[in-house]
């Protein structure tokens, strides 16, 4: 899980550890109110310690090896996170997540991150299929795979309940042999 993944010169993608807490805290409480709109897990975060323990929930998955989730650097600095948000082992297969701080977006961070971290479970994780679902109308989160070539499967009516209403989510997929293709 301590292996760091590449995503340009000044992007890498970390393993999140505990020393990440306090700066990533700070970053969901700086970035709340934009991120509370898509990720129903913005107010359970309210602390130092919240952000600890989801470092320490989301390194125990990793481990049984049902998650790979890393912090996003860019120029020594944590601007988000991005990450395999669930793993099956026996279908080789892995949902993505990913969030992105307000002040990096505009540079093409997050696209390069996806398209590392696809690279990464297509070819040392050895993952047949990769997922992505994102809200229907976060245009800014769809354009992620989009742009790399993931295709637009269906849409997932009401799928996620965020701030008492229901969001239907848009549902993109890409195959191993897709990726290797583009």
């Amino acid at each position: 899980m301590e292996e760091v993944v590449k995503a340009g010169r000044s992007l890498e993608l970390r393993p999140l550890c505990l020393r990440d807490a306090r700066p990533l805290f700070a970053l969901v409480d700086a970035n709340r109110d934009r991120l509370r709109r898509w990720l129903p897990w913005t107010d359970a975060n309210l602390s130092v310690q919240d952000s600890r323990a989801y470092i320490l929930r989301v390194r125990a998955r990793a481990r049984a090896g049902m998650a790979l989730p890393f912090g996003l650097w860019w120029r020594g600095s944590l601007v988000g996170v991005v990450g395999f948000v669930w793993i099956d082992q026996a279908n080789r297969c892995g949902g993505i997540g990913y969030w992105l701080a307000r002040e990096a977006e505009g540079h093409g961070l997050m696209t390069a991150a996806v398209s590392a971290l696809a690279r990464h479970g297509f070819h040392t994780l050895n993952l047949h299929r990769a997922e992505i679902r994102a809200g229907v109308r976060n245009r800014r989160s769809r354009a992620i795979p989009e742009r790399l070539g993931f295709r637009h499967e269906g849409t997932l009516r009401q799928a996620e309940r965020l701030a008492g209403r229901y969001v239907d989510h848009a549902v993109y997929g890409m195959l191993a042999e897709e990726w290797r293709r583009r």
